[in-house]
């Protein structure tokens, strides 16, 4: 019943000023905006009795090692900056972020060099322990679920790099193929070319026949030639030497019936007769039997016809 009382006078006070405030506008006291302007300076009230009244009602006395609390003596009057010079803390430039920001850097250097004593008195531990184990803050199938997708970026990201690579080998590849084929294109018109010299009379070379030989430098031909020459110096093979040792070798077949000066002047075995022979006939025994000729064959075919 009281609460009831309470909201219905709430809410006559709110009808009355609502009816004041619209009779105020009416007669034109009330002018519109929300901004009020003030004459003059506002007058400063500092109720000390009352600020010390608030603090103490939510002030709560507990020790040092529940509040942490440190109140360093660097900030009140000096700092010092990073080369060891001491400085007044009105000369400082608060404007200034740089100065602004080694201040608090010093401050909380003193504060700690403060308080670790303190708490290594308290015997309260101030490092973590090699075999601290913390609880994680996820669980073990959230954490599962992001080394998942951090293996499937890193597998992306190895296609990707594969793909990268296999395309700029194929752009290799594609150059070196597209290189030679101008190569051979070249070395035939080359050799078309020194052939139809060659058909209409106007060299007399064929250097062409020789392929990629011909087109090669002189210097390169010679060195060719002399590993030709040194691989021609190594000796027969492994199987011509098997043979060699098994039936013997035979001598000298190159070259063995070019005549010397002891077998020219050797006329022992010259015999006229058959050098000179004259038998029946123009043609001796040889011509007896030679068949005719293919016209002779076909006029002979038509006369038994």
């Amino acid at each position: 019943m009281e609460e009831y009382l309470s909201e219905s006078s709430d809410s006559e006070d709110s009808v009355i000023t609502d009816r004041e405030l619209q009779e105020a506008f009416s007669k034109g006291s009330l002018k519109p905006g929300l901004n009020v302007v003030l004459e003059g300076q506002p007058k400063a009230f500092n109720n000390v009795d009352g600020l010390k009244q608030c603090l103490s009602e939510f002030q709560k006395h507990l020790s040092w090692v529940e509040r942490l609390d440190i109140t360093s003596s660097l900030a009140q009057n000096t700092t010092t900056t990073a080369s060891g010079h001491t400085l007044d803390k009105d000369a400082i430039d608060p404007e200034d972020d740089f100065k602004r920001e080694m201040r608090f850097y010093h401050q909380a250097q003193v504060s700690v060099l403060e308080a670790l004593p303190r708490l290594h008195q308290l015997k309260i531990p101030t490092r973590r322990p090699d075999d601290y184990f913390a609880e994680m803050a996820k669980s073990d199938q959230q954490m599962q679920k992001i080394r998942q997708k951090l293996k499937s970026k890193q597998e992306a990201m190895e296609k990707s790099e594969k793909a990268k690579q296999l395309r700029a080998l194929r752009k290799y590849g594609k150059k070196v193929q597209t290189e030679v084929l101008q190569k051979r294109q070249k070395e035939k018109s080359t050799m078309l070319n020194a052939v139809k010299k060659y058909q209409k009379g106007l060299s007399d070379k064929l250097d062409f026949l020789d392929g990629e030989n011909s087109s090669a430098p002189p210097e390169k031909k010679k060195k060719e030639e002399g590993v030709r020459g040194r691989s021609v110096k190594k000796g027969p093979n492994a199987k011509r030497r098997y043979k060699d040792q098994k039936f013997g070798f035979g001598g000298k077949k190159k070259g063995s019936k070019w005549n010397t000066q002891e077998s020219h002047n050797d006329v022992s075995s010259f015999r006229a007769s058959k050098a000179h022979y004259k038998g029946p006939g123009k043609a001796g025994k040889r011509g007896a039997n030679k068949r005719p000729g293919k016209k002779m064959r076909q006029k002979m075919k038509n006369r038994s016809r």
